[in-house]
């Protein structure tokens, strides 16, 4: 075993743990939530998350932006395979261990990779022109300022960084085939390494071109590792979470909204109705609504905070934000997410914490009345969302615990409140609302 071998397996190891150890905490975070509904229909599901998730079906709703992606998004499959072999030819010594081994298929499958990745190229220009010149609006709102702004171009230059190091690699090892058959394997006809190759490295000498071949295959590793490290902290998180979030995603209708059995119970006894049994609150405990903090939120939410890939559509079609109200619904997924980490943080990602937990904060240092009362509740953002993030659920759900909680909300909200109460209607009548059928019944 030489030293580049020992060097790149201690590099993967170190890797692995760390990496352990960042994903563990974001699993952790999504489980400071609470449990809900056992997940049904696992058919459904899958079918979901292969359509939505896998076949990026959402995403074409918006043609040139998700063709763009499309480019990216396939180019990082197929680069994969790339990635096995340089992993097993790390760890044995060996170079392009398969070439020999797939033959004609091999070079097919490398032909492939460059042009996705030349593809994939095209759609990072164009992703950055669009982010840092064109700017587009839904990405130049107020929470897309400073990190969220860095953190979509890092990614994008990282992906420049990945097809400099694949055909520098390729490049210089097409010229190296035929000086040193025996140690670089024939790779057959490469449409777009065998004339990068010589136009850009011809007249090096062997040492040249095999510290140019060693850059790129380098530079492709630990650019992938640098990558799967810096995920935890990205909205790319994505590229990872979509596919549980779609499949944990609800089945049901998106207008159905939860419902609360206290306030329901309530309802069928004003209206004569049985009510159902409730579920034991601990005797005469006033129960509480909706949500104030983390660990009021279902993990389902949680895993929708951290999967938010920020890309503004929510935003975008939502019609209060449109005639420039505050709400953001892309801003209340992050505010989510950043309350999830300072919570976490906090209790060392220990569940068991979390109920003693108080640092004075809650959700509404995050998110204030002004947004969560200006959502019309019409869906827009849960329908407009390529990953099926719902923020209208904690959105009415925070917006629960501030009516029925706190007695707070819009004043002109409050008469409408107080009739409803007093009389059953949402007018203020100066009688019961169903006086009239009395009166019919008793003229009858």
């Amino acid at each position: 075993m030489d030293i580049q071998q020992i060097f790149f397996s201690l590099l993967c190891l170190a890797v692995v743990v760390c990496a352990y150890r960042l994903y563990s905490r974001i699993y952790k975070s999504i489980k400071l939530g609470q449990d809900h509904t056992p997940v049904k229909a696992p058919g459904k599901r899958w079918k979901t998350m292969l359509l939505v998730a896998f076949g990026q079906h959402k995403m074409f709703k918006n043609w040139i932006p998700a063709i763009m992606h499309l480019f990216i998004y396939v180019a990082f499959l197929f680069t994969q395979i790339e990635l096995i072999e340089i992993l097993v030819d790390g760890f044995s010594g060996n170079h392009r261990f398969f070439a020999n081994m797939l033959g004609p298929v091999y070079t097919v499958l490398i032909n492939w990779i460059e042009i996705l990745s030349l593809l994939a190229l095209v759609g990072t220009i164009v992703f950055l022109w669009r982010r840092n010149l064109l700017k587009v609006p839904r990405f130049r709102k107020p929470e897309m300022r400073g990190w969220p702004e860095l953190d979509a171009n890092y990614i994008l230059f990282g992906e420049i960084l990945l097809i400099i190091g694949i055909f520098s690699m390729n490049g210089a090892d097409a010229i190296l085939q035929n000086i040193d058959p025996d140690h670089y394997p024939e790779t057959g006809r490469l449409l777009i390494s065998d004339n990068l190759g010589p136009a850009l490295f011809s007249g090096f000498s062997t040492e040249s071109l095999t510290g140019i071949e060693r850059f790129g295959w380098w530079l492709h590793i630990l650019v992938v590792f640098g990558f799967l490290l810096y995920l935890p902290v990205s909205k790319h998180l994505h590229i990872i979470l979509a596919f549980p979030n779609t499949y944990f995603a609800p089945l049901t209708s998106r207008g159905e909204m939860e419902n609360m059995p206290e306030i329901m119970n309530e309802v069928k006894s004003m209206m004569g109705l049985q009510p159902e049994a409730a579920a034991d609150n601990g005797g005469d405990a006033i129960p509480m609504f909706g949500v104030r903090d983390i660990g009021d939120l279902k993990w389902k939410n949680l895993l929708d905070a951290y999967t938010c890939t920020e890309c503004g559509r929510c935003t975008a079609a939502c019609p209060a934000n449109a005639t420039g109200k505050v709400l953001s619904p892309r801003k209340v997924m992050m505010d989510i997410r950043d309350r999830a980490d300072e919570v976490a943080r906090a209790i060392q990602w220990d569940k068991s914490r979390l109920e003693a937990f108080d640092d004075g904060k809650s959700l509404y240092n995050y998110i204030t009345d002004e947004e969560l009362f200006a959502c019309t509740a019409c869906n827009a953002c849960v329908e407009a969302c390529p990953v099926m993030i719902s923020p209208l659920e904690p959105i009415l759900q925070m917006r629960r615990s501030r009516i029925l909680n706190d007695s707070s909300g819009p004043q002109d909200w409050m008469p409408m409140f107080t009739s409803v109460e007093n009389t059953g209607s949402v007018w203020q009548m100066p009688g019961e609302r169903f006086d009239w059928a009395e009166q019919l019944e008793a003229e009858s």
